[in-house]
């Protein structure tokens, strides 16, 4: 029935989108028309008279492409700013990561040389007077992840391997406490970091570490994009027919590297 066709192609008209999507929703279309010209028909209708009825039940031209056309934008809008959020957040999450791991550096390294200073501060004296509490702690003051500091005078232990138990028991022979930022939120721990000179001095920090906070970022934000990336491509292969639970898995468990299998097949199937 060529006017059934005709009407079809015409809804169709300038309808950007996938081809062979375009291309099954066209023969879907077709199938339901005939369908209701036959049951006009059986009525009692006129092959005309049934053509036209059922094309007038389904609409007229300029209403259905219009419809189609949103239709086909919508899936286009959702899908791109799916794709769009999930950069958007694999881009945020890697700069935060990113951020607190070079931040977490640079304290690492500060610790290094304040501990390098307290030695010197140290070096040569059998005893820590007045003056050098205060160099030290102004040394300690000066940062903002060290919580506490402890200077053991170790001359007496002439084994290395009973160090650590001596500094456990003895008492410090200097002592100093700082509050340190430390919200629940950024969920900081406080490890030791110790050292010694060697001869007569073992000096030890409790410095703070957010390495719990960057694996929540890091898993949060991860997962985040992997399910939007998820999504986009499982729309794609929804458009394409080509979707099924097995590239469902491949796109959540690859990600970028799933989607150019994907990609890969389909090309390869198509060139065949």
């Amino acid at each position: 029935m060529k006017q059934i066709e005709s009407y079809v192609d015409e809804v169709y008209h300038s309808i950007g989108g996938n081809k062979k999507e375009i291309e099954e929703l066209k023969a879907e279309m077709k199938n339901h028309l005939l369908e209701a010209v036959h049951e006009l028909k059986s009525e009692g209708k006129s092959e005309q008279e049934a053509i036209e009825m059922a094309i007038n039940r389904f609409g007229g031209e300029n209403e259905i492409r219009s419809v189609v056309r949103q239709l086909f934008k919508a899936q286009k809008v959702f899908a791109k700013w799916v794709l769009y959020l999930a950069v958007i957040c694999l881009i945020t999450t890697v700069t935060v990561f990113g951020v607190i791991w070079f931040i977490e550096e640079q304290n690492a390294n500060e610790n290094s040389i304040v501990a390098t200073n307290i030695f010197d501060v140290l070096d040569g004296k059998g005893t820590i007077t007045k003056d050098m509490e205060g160099e030290i702690k102004g040394l300690v003051q000066e940062t903002d992840q060290i919580s506490k500091v402890e200077i053991y005078d170790v001359s007496s232990v002439g084994n290395n391997n009973l160090l650590f138990d001596y500094v456990r028991d003895a008492k410090p022979e200097y002592r100093y406490e700082q509050k340190v930022w430390d919200p629940k939120w950024l969920q900081a721990k406080f490890f030791p970091y110790g050292n010694g000179d060697g001869k007569q001095w073992y000096v030890e920090m409790e410095t703070r570490h957010i390495g719990s906070l960057m694996a929540i970022i890091l898993f949060s934000g991860m997962a985040v994009y992997v399910t939007l990336f998820t999504i986009w491509a499982t729309v794609n292969a929804y458009h394409h027919k080509r979707l099924n639970v097995g590239w469902v898995f491949v796109f959540a468990l690859l990600n970028v590297f799933g989607y150019i299998l994907y990609f890969l097949v389909g090309k390869r199937k198509v060139t065949a």
